[in-house]
This record gives C-alpha cells, structure tokens and sequence, in this order.
C-alpha cells in the first residue's frame, strides 16, 4: 500500500490504483451533472499547463451529444502535455476508483489535487455546504505487475454490479470506462485502456470480446473484506 503522505514514493512510468470516498462514507454524487463533471475533470486535468474554461458550458454539450465538445486541438495539447495518463475509471454514490500511470514527477499527487480542489467547489457551492468532500489523502496503490493490473481493471469496471438493477448489465453503466473497453471509446485520446486491451487480441474486436469475457468471469470483485484489501490478489 502507498500513500501520498507516507514514504512510500510515487514514481514515474509506474501504474496506480487511485480511490477515494466521502467523508464520513456520505454520497459525493447526486446526479447525473455531478458525475458528469467529475469525469471531465479526470479526462481533462491529465495536463497541469492546459486550462479548460467554460466547463458549465461542456456539460450540457456532453449531454445532448453524449460526449465531450473538446476540440481536438485542445485534446492533442494535454495528451502531449499530460503528467498522468488515465486507463480506466469508476464512479459510484460515495466512492471512485481510477487507474493511472504517471508520467512526471509529482504527476500524480498535483493530478489528484486538481481534480479534488475543483470538484469539492463545485459541489460545496451547488450543495451549500462547507469543508472537506473526500477523505484525506487519497488512497494510492502501486500496481506491481501486469497480473494485478489486469484483475484490478476488471475490479474496477464490476463495481457497478453493487447497485441494484445494475447486476450483469456493467457494460452499460456509464459511469464507468468499461463501455468504452468493450464498445466505442467516449473519450478518444484521452482515455487509454490499450495496456488492457491488448493482451487481448491484436484486432479491435477480438480485444473487446476477450476483455469483455474477462471482466465477467473475474473473481476480483469477491475479494473485499476492505479497501485496504482490495490488492491481495497480487501473489
């Protein structure tokens, strides 16, 4: 286990598990906006030097057009200028859990900064509260090889299966970044499951087929005594 605030040192080009929760457990997503403008953040705070203004506006895009109206230069200015590169992610009521690998020094840490001081805003001015949204620090663990990195992808992405009525039909919760593994990738260049993917199959298909019966037979959500328990399956 690594945290932030601990010895354990964040590194460059290394994969990590990254979650967090509401303070006290309580629900730090309401409604779709709110789940919506978390997932922009995480897309689009990747580059700490390119400034995306105007989300209130992207927002209403996102939901008429069912994806982001980022133009392709901007995209092209924080994929080439990204400190973190995101592989997948989920989002529930009170929680989220992303994958990542760093590419920079202290991309990480600055990355999860950004992302928290913008959304905790948000939701605080909207919600009319005070203080803290998340539990600090985030959580961060260290994926040590590709066994873990694939079992916790499929941890990830079967988290919706906790939500009732949302029980084998994962691929559609669209929340998640398992949609984009499997079906159309919403999020072009700046989501990239490749590292998955491609142990599945070198054609686009048989990748998303494979994965797709990857996730389903996964024992990795079964293994939850805890959070902190979550990483046991690397042995």
């Amino acid at each position: 286990m690594c945290m932030p605030t601990r010895s354990c040192k964040l590194a460059p080009f290394e994969y990590y598990h990254l979650y967090n929760r509401g303070v006290n457990h309580q629900q730090t997503f309401f409604d779709e906006r709110d789940f919506a403008r978390f997932i922009f953040l995480i897309l689009h705070k990747q580059s700490p030097t390119v400034s995306t203004t105007l989300i209130s506006y992207y927002i209403p895009e996102f939901f008429r057009q069912h994806e982001w109206s980022t133009t392709d230069t901007t995209v092209m200015k924080i994929v080439g200028t990204r400190a973190i590169e995101l592989v997948n992610f989920c989002l529930m009521d009170n929680h989220f859990h992303l994958t990542v690998r760093e590419l920079k020094e202290g991309g990480i840490s600055k990355y999860m900064q950004r992302i928290g001081n913008a959304y905790t805003k948000y939701f605080n001015i909207k919600y009319r509260r005070k203080g803290h949204l998340f539990e600090a620090p985030f959580k961060a663990v260290h994926v040590k090889n590709n066994v873990q990195l694939l079992h916790l992808s499929a941890y990830i992405h079967r988290n919706p299966r906790e939500i009732r009525g949302w029980r084998g039909k994962e691929k559609a919760y669209p929340w998640s970044s398992l949609g984009d593994c499997i079906e159309k990738n919403r999020w072009g260049r700046l989501l990239s499951p490749e590292v998955i993917l491609k142990q599945f199959g070198k054609e686009e298909k048989t990748q998303c087929v494979g994965y797709k019966k990857f996730v389903e037979t996964s024992t990795a959500k079964n293994q939850r005594a805890s959070l902190l328990e979550e990483h046991l399956f690397d042995k």
